[in-house]
């Protein structure tokens, strides 16, 4: 749940998961997943930062009542997502080491 505020500046919390689009016209204007439209005083920035702090406080929740390390990194790899848009930097490609490299010319 996240805190916004409507036009009028009424303080509303809202369940971000029924987010379902937000404009910028020049007001925000969130859509929902049902068709509701909301009009809301912070820019798409805020409510998008909001909506991460969320959703990042709940894995961090999540990862406190795991209890082996291997469960703990899935949940620091899913809180490590990258949303910036940005493209990935490409792979490394993989060396040989000399074992491996050793054990296919003997075959």
């Amino acid at each position: 749940m996240i805190e916004l505020t409507r036009l009028n500046g009424t303080p509303m919390v809202l369940n971000s998961d029924l987010i379902k689009t937000a404009e910028a016209s020049p007001d925000t204007m969130l859509t929902l997943i049902h068709g509701e439209k909301l009009i809301v005083r912070e820019t798409i920035h805020e409510v998008m930062e909001r909506v991460l702090a969320y959703r990042a406080q709940l894995l961090a929740n999540v990862a406190r009542r795991l209890h082996p390390f291997g469960e703990v990194q899935q949940v620091v790899g899913l809180a490590s997502l990258d949303v910036s848009g940005q493209p990935a930097p490409p792979a490394k490609p993989r060396r040989e080491t000399d074992s491996e490299s050793d054990s296919e010319t003997d075959r």
